[in-house]
């Protein structure tokens, strides 16, 4: 069922809010066929005449000029970019950068992100036998539950007006908290791999916008979630 809602966005600013959210998702230069696939979904909905819009990164300035000067606009594309980069439970220095840059560009300074810094991962080089330097991420103490609340509060402030973002929101975080498993060799648990929700702080926050997303699209559009769920 295509939703009869009015979008809040133009076809112009949802382009480039998506690439924003791309540019930070494909920091390490990598994007798999399920990615692309989404992206090709969503370049029918907007029925852009170049298709491959979409997969090209976008600049700051550019991502500025396109959004607007909206205020809110600018905060709640910077919330989703928060969540694009925190959602495989790694927020990397590259991911760090983008989202600075996008910032200064919209001309905001919010305070709560500066706690986003303490879940910064480091890339670190390990001595290896191959003549190719190995390379391993290696993850912050947890911080402690309170230098994250105003961040938490902050990303919980969003809301969702817009249909497109929200199926991209609903695509983007997964359905449940994934990648728990045990790793077991010769009948016997050499290791257990803990799931996202352990390794993301932020994963309640991640979970409750895609549960606002659901809901905006089954109350406010009167879309089929089913896919979704």
């Amino acid at each position: 069922m295509i939703s009869t809602t009015q979008p809040l966005y133009t076809n112009e600013q949802i382009a480039a809010w998506l690439r924003g959210l791309l540019t930070i998702a494909w920091a390490d230069g990598h994007y798999d066929e399920e990615e692309k696939e989404l992206i090709c979904e969503l370049t029918k909905e907007l029925a852009l005449s170049d298709a491959e819009v979409l997969f090209k990164s976008i600049e700051p300035e550019e991502l500025a000029a396109a959004l607007g000067n909206n205020k809110r606009t600018a905060e709640n594309f910077l919330r989703t970019a928060v969540l694009a980069a925190i959602a495989d439970g790694i927020y990397s220095a590259p991911e760090a950068e983008i989202l600075h840059r996008f910032s200064d560009a919209l001309g905001l300074k919010i305070k709560a992100l500066q706690a986003l810094e303490h879940t910064l991962c480091q890339t670190v080089e390990a001595p290896s036998k191959e003549s190719e330097a190995a390379t391993s991420i290696v993850s912050p103490p947890h911080p402690h539950p309170d230098l994250l609340h105003p961040l938490k509060d902050w990303l919980d402030g969003m809301e969702i007006h817009d249909p497109r973002i929200a199926r991209f929101i609903c695509k983007m975080v997964p359905p449940q908290c994934p990648f728990e498993r045990d790793v077991v060799l010769f009948g016997r648990k050499i290791v257990h791999i803990p799931p996202l929700c352990k390794l993301n702080p932020l994963y309640e926050q991640l979970v409750g916008m895609r549960f606002r997303a659901l809901s905006y699209l089954a109350d406010d559009c009167k879309e089929d979630i089913s896919e979704y769920i």
